[in-house]
């Protein structure tokens, strides 16, 4: 059994949105033989289904159903047993990937995306919602074998696809991000504009990490990339997974040895540095938007802010 995620001790960050969980992958259980059929015939298992990233919810909790509920569809995947102390504790529960909404679970409104609701979801159903987004779209995007491009079949309950011609075996991936708040010695933080958002859209800067490279290095490389800025001593706050489609943001804070912000114009539209007044009143006037609440880039923004960002600056937080 491993270890609730509740008891780990967490990093600067804190417990964030889509990090938090409340049951037990189960993970040495994925090889038993015939373990999916065995869950689907239990009368205590429980059922997530998904179809196009949306779940059915009802009064801001996942609506888990029986496997009696529906027809058993041809992608199912062990998501693993709920934590002791949460709601139907013990129980395994199963995501079943479909192909249209079923309006007998749940009416068509009540299908939402992990994006729509996490923010309201309790820990245990945010981590079943983000393990099963994450790994249904990876089964989405991986059904060949990238050797040899036959039809791969799913194995160990869902976690492996294996290829019948060379026997080779393709696991879930996960594409390491970074995402940083960059401070100068004024005690500004630095926000950039992306080319595919919106002009009024900021948020701190981020980018994945390349073959080879580390974590620090990766901080040090994008934001000179995407603002000009030069920085040092990355250090790391926490993580979480974005699932959109197979992240896990990486979140850094650096200090900023040179100020003068010139943006690639490839990624980024414009980068700018900002005071805590600044942004409080621009945010408040709705001249620019910053990354909503589920996302580590508003808590990297929060925690440079010292608080809310819908309260005004103290003389503790100029």
């Amino acid at each position: 059994m491993t270890e609730p995620l509740r008891t780990l001790v967490l990093p600067p960050l804190g417990s964030l949105p889509l990090a938090r969980a409340d049951a037990d992958r189960d993970g040495e259980a994925r090889t038993t033989e015939g373990l999916l059929d065995t869950l689907w015939n239990a009368a205590g298992t429980r059922v997530l289904t998904l179809v196009d990233g949306k779940a059915p919810v009802a009064r801001s909790a996942l609506r888990l159903v029986a496997p009696t509920a529906i027809p058993r569809p041809d992608l199912i995947v062990y998501l693993g047993r709920i934590n002791e102390g949460a709601t139907d504790a013990g129980q395994p529960v199963v995501l079943a990937v479909l192909e249209e909404q079923d309006t007998a679970i749940a009416p068509q409104e009540d299908w939402l995306g992990l994006r729509d609701i996490a923010a309201s979801l309790d820990a245990r159903d945010t981590g079943l919602f983000v393990e099963a987004a994450a790994i249904a779209n990876w089964h989405a995007t991986h059904t060949h074998c990238p050797r040899c491009g036959a039809m791969t079949k799913v194995r160990a309950a869902g976690w492996v696809r294996q290829c019948p011609k060379d026997d080779s075996e393709h696991y879930p991936r996960t594409d390491a991000a970074i995402i940083v708040s960059v401070i100068d010695d004024d005690d500004r933080l630095l926000l950039g504009s992306a080319v595919a958002w919106p002009e009024d859209r900021f948020s701190t800067l981020a980018g994945f990490v390349e073959p080879g490279e580390s974590l620090e290095a990766a901080v040090i490389r994008e934001v000179g990339e995407e603002s000009g800025i030069e920085i040092e001593s990355p250090q790391y706050l926490g993580s979480q997974p974005w699932p959109f489609p197979a992240s896990l943001m990486l979140g850094f804070v650096a200090r900023a040895v040179t100020t003068d912000a010139v943006p690639d114009r490839e990624e980024m539209r414009s980068v700018r540095w900002f005071t805590r007044q600044q942004l409080f009143t621009e945010v408040r006037d709705g001249k620019i938007a910053v990354a909503g609440g589920v996302s580590i880039a508003r808590a990297l923004i929060e925690r440079w802010y010292g608080g809310p960002l819908d309260e005004e600056p103290s003389e503790a937080r100029p």
